[in-house]
């Protein structure tokens, strides 16, 4: 390439760089102008309309029984349509002008469940407005002012949370709406129980599945260019979000009513295959990759603890065997304690297969065999049961750093003196970050100044009490590969004894793990899944 092709070249790329501060510029000064013109206005607007709609909502949940449905009267329809109206008006002042519906939606009868993906905003509330059917919520919501109100007027199902009983009840009053034929409004379930970016599809929830009914799947898209709407836990505020919204003069929505989903008989006896199946076919309209790790899976990547999670943690992978196995307890506090006190027993023995099957009251499974193979490090067809209860506390209390090291000292420690060898430890924090080799060498011989070769419980926690940064300061200094390397994790061997280390994110991130830890598609038909959480 010539000097002059070489100079035109960067004159080039400087005409972008100018471009691209010239559109942020352009941009930044569209919403400061909106922000003290349409938005104000628009937010007055929207706040009066809901005040409108409380009077409405108010008089016909007057009389309402939570246990029957009584008939659709005139009236009651004459005030479904004027809420209807109201939230219409509200959505269309917010810059919602146009709403493109696509397919038929299904009559209660047909499919007395609506499944929606992907949910990423509260914006996602439009379907419900539009149709006034019944959705799941905290039973907090009622009580809070005026929006108590208009919440009561579509029947939801109240899931409390301080009732342990709660989620078994939810699941029961579903069942009865959905097996009611027809009398019940229809139930819109968002079954991914989170917001996502919507960038794919993770792992649905069974409640909507449960019942065993038709269900119809819903697609909602937003196909804005400049996407204010998506809401996640990790993103902008949702005042933010509102805020963003709201200065946009249109924002651009679709619902799309797919064919109703009627389950086979494996289906229904299966809610797991039921909901597996449903997303598949979501996925499909939608035209997004699907992982099946799920929100539980990131809380437990970017949870907060002594302790930061390697990219290519496996704990991910046993999370996900966990909870399709059912082993994660509801007790947790009460069952790790016993599995503690049965792995002393054993004194380090190690188990095969069946004893493992055994020790868990659970049968020989394929996914069991998968779990085996997380802890079976030398391929020899045996695991030590003390890391399966180190990896278990780890995934069920991921913040909770110190009550899992003192868990995993008691089923190490010596009986006469408490404490531990540097051995030890180090096949304890391997477990707990779920990696396959760990030198803790530097670790341990800053614990035990004193050179006994052993170090108790007590003596760990002071010395995390005065090095909060313990992993960053020991453990990622003296491995080079849990800091260096790229923070995708690709879905290869899953076996303990097979994985490498590759890297932590950036410090950033709250755990130390990037977001994008979505397996590779392996159809081959994408090159990767996209990062499953903003």
């Amino acid at each position: 390439m010539s000097d002059e092709e070489k100079l035109n070249g960067t004159v080039s790329d400087e005409d972008k760089l100018n471009g691209t501060v010239s559109d942020e510029k352009k941009l930044n000064g569209t919403i400061a102008l909106m922000t003290v013109t349409l938005f104000p206005i628009r937010l007055l607007i929207a706040a009066f309309m809901m005040l409108l709609a409380w009077p409405f909502a108010f008089l016909a949940s007057l009389g309402r029984s939570e246990t029957t449905v009584e008939p659709q009267c005139l009236w009651r329809r004459v005030v479904d349509i004027i809420l209807k109206i109201i939230m219409r008006v509200m959505w269309f002042v917010g810059g919602f002008h146009w709403m493109t519906v696509k397919g038929r939606r299904a009559l209660p009868a047909e499919a007395p469940i609506l499944t929606l993906a992907p949910h990423s905003s509260y914006f996602d509330a439009i379907p419900v407005t539009m149709t006034m059917a019944s959705i799941v919520m905290k039973a907090e919501s009622k009580d809070i002012p005026l929006w108590g109100t208009l919440i009561k007027f579509i029947r939801p199902v109240f899931v409390s949370r301080s009732d342990q009983d709660s989620r078994k009840k939810t699941v029961e009053e579903i069942k009865r709406r959905a097996h009611s034929g027809g009398e019940w409004p229809q139930i819109m379930i968002f079954p991914e129980g989170t917001c996502t970016n919507r960038s794919c599809l993770i792992t649905f929830k069974p409640g909507a599945f449960i019942p065993a009914v038709p269900v119809q799947p819903v697609v909602i898209r937003y196909p804005n260019k400049l996407d204010s709407i998506t809401w996640t836990w990790q993103g902008p505020g949702a005042f933010e979000i509102l805020w963003l919204t709201l200065c946009q003069l249109h924002n651009r929505f679709v619902v799309e009513f797919l064919p109703i989903y009627t389950p086979s008989e494996e289906e229904k006896k299966n809610p797991a295959l039921y909901a597996i199946n449903v997303r598949r076919v979501l996925a499909k309209a939608l035209g997004v990759p699907i992982t099946d790790y799920s929100f539980e899976d990131c809380q437990l990547a970017m949870a907060e603890g002594q302790l930061r999670l390697p990219v290519d943690t496996c704990l991910l992978e046993f999370s996900k065997l966990a909870r399709r196995l059912g082993l994660k307890p509801r007790n947790t506090e009460k069952v790790l304690q016993d599995y503690v006190n049965r792995a002393r027993k054993l004194e380090g023995q190690k188990l095969d297969l069946d004893d493992f099957a055994q020790f868990l009251d659970v049968p020989v499974s394929e996914m069991l065999r998968d779990m085996f193979s997380l802890f079976d490090e030398h391929e020899d067809n045996c695991m030590d049961i003390r890391e399966y209860v180190i990896a278990l506390s780890v995934i069920c209390r991921p913040a909770k750093t110190l009550e899992t090291m003192k868990l995993a000292f008691k089923m190490f420690e010596a009986e006469e003196d408490g404490a531990i060898t540097e051995m030890e430890l180090a096949v304890i924090l391997k477990t707990a970050l779920g990696v396959t080799h760990l030198s803790v060498s530097r670790l341990f011989t800053a614990i035990d100044p004193e050179d006994t070769g052993k170090i108790t419980f007590d003596k760990f926690r002071c010395f995390v009490e005065q090095h909060p940064d313990i992993s960053e300061e020991y453990l990622y200094a003296e491995n080079a590969g849990l800091s260096s390397g790229s923070c995708h994790v690709h879905h290869t061997e899953s076996s303990l004894s097979s994985r490498k280390l590759r890297g932590t994110a950036n410090k950033k991130t709250a755990n130390g793990i990037c977001p994008d830890f979505s397996p590779k598609d392996h159809d081959g038909t994408i090159d990767g899944l996209f990062k499953k959480h903003n």
